[in-house]
């Protein structure tokens, strides 16, 4: 654990950088709320995930002492949770192993990688350090990832053209998992000169091109998450007036920043479905269903809805930004299966499990998990 940094604004920027952080339908039908099994029970031989700390398995170091991972895995595994991610989730539901992080060298990766980084963003690095907007804690990108994935492929024997069938077996069945991206760019800027509007175009022109360069290399089943309601984190309520409220008790400004981003991101999907036809896109709609989670938080066992179940300072949120999760001055909860918020940035396993559900087996994928399969299953028939 790094050593404790007095001010409070460079503690907020380093949270801001280790972590996603706050600042989210399809024109294609939904699925109804209860799926048939897949009738493949192993559809696909790996995955390869992509994201921030939403999705990091291990790539960075910054969750490496309890209370993270109490609940699960009973120690630290470097993920931003008292638990299992989203995407431990879907490689449960598809009968594959955790993801191994790609910076792990000994790993087995024969059946997927994570390449996804704590406090990564979806515009390059170099942009923010012009504009004087990072303390270089995280330098990787969502274009880092990409290039990671490239070397994932050429250690498969995927390097090219001449070697069509390397890259087919390591490409044609999996599924390409793309979590929240884009959050920590909002945040790198709060209160600068740069716009969210400047934000939002380059964060979304990088995530178009980099789904593109995948599904350039053969990628035919991609699910790309969008943001979430971000003013719902407890980080977010802490730090913003009180008047500054939606429907729901959220962050308004904030909510509406990463409902608009989402907008834009899935009329590029749209687009990206047209121009590669063969392959499928699912938008993961994980604003909606994070705001229906919230609203009927007794239906899903929550009880705490805002109040982050580790920090310090107790009260309406226990949020301290001199008392983060896993300091000595913090305290975790006896039972954080009922709260929504984990550290005030990130969510509990209970609340990624509820996502996760949402997106495999209920309305909130466009178009439907299911369909997904479907797809898969059928291309499996043919050969």
């Amino acid at each position: 654990m790094a050593p404790p940094i007095t001010s409070l604004s460079s503690q907020i920027a380093l949270i801001t950088i280790t972590t996603s952080i706050f600042i989210l339908s399809s024109s294609l039908p939904s699925s109804s709320s209860a799926t048939t099994p897949p009738p493949n029970p192993h559809p696909f031989k790996k995955i390869y995930a992509f994201g921030d700390s939403n999705t990091d398995t291990g790539n960075t170091k910054f969750a490496e002492n309890l209370p993270y991972g109490r609940t699960f895995f009973h120690h630290p595994t470097n993920r931003f949770s008292d638990g299992r991610l989203v995407i431990d989730f879907v490689t449960q539901a598809l009968s594959l192993p955790f993801l191994p992080p790609y910076l792990t060298q000994n790993a087995d990766k024969s059946m997927g990688v994570n390449f996804a980084v704590a406090g990564s963003t979806a515009i390059s690095h170099s942009f923010f350090v012009n504009n004087n907007l990072t303390l270089d804690a995280t330098p990787q990108s969502l274009g880092t990832q990409l290039d990671w994935f490239n070397k994932s492929l050429e250690a498969q024997g995927c390097k090219g053209p001449t070697t069509r069938s390397q890259c087919d077996e390591a490409i044609n069945d999996a599924l390409f998992w793309v979590g929240e991206i884009g959050a920590n760019d909002y945040a790198y800027t709060l209160g600068s000169s740069v716009s969210s509007t400047t934000i939002q175009q380059l964060a979304i022109e990088s995530v178009t091109g980099f789904l593109q360069a995948l599904l350039a290399k053969g990628a035919k089943y991609i699910v790309v998450q969008g943001l979430p309601p971000t003013g719902c984190l407890t980080l977010a309520l802490a730090l913003s007036p009180s008047n500054d409220r939606d429907d729901i008790g959220c962050v308004a400004s904030a909510n509406r920043q990463s409902y608009n981003h989402n907008t834009v991101l899935q009329s590029k999907l749209h687009d990206l479905r047209t121009q590669f036809p063969r392959s499928v896109i699912v938008y993961a709609d994980y604003w909606n269903s994070y705001r229906t989670v919230l609203k009927n938080a007794g239906k899903y066992g929550f009880r705490e809805p805002f109040k982050a179940c580790c920090g310090s300072g107790g009260g309406r949120y226990n949020f301290q930004v001199s008392g983060w999760c896993g300091l000595m001055s913090s305290s975790s909860c006896s039972n954080p299966s009922e709260y929504i918020n984990w550290d005030g940035v990130h969510l509990t396993e209970a609340m990624y499990k509820a996502l996760s559900d949402s997106f495999l087996k209920g309305s909130f994928s466009h178009p439907p998990f299911e369909y997904l399969l479907s797809r898969k299953n059928q291309a499996a028939e043919k050969y």
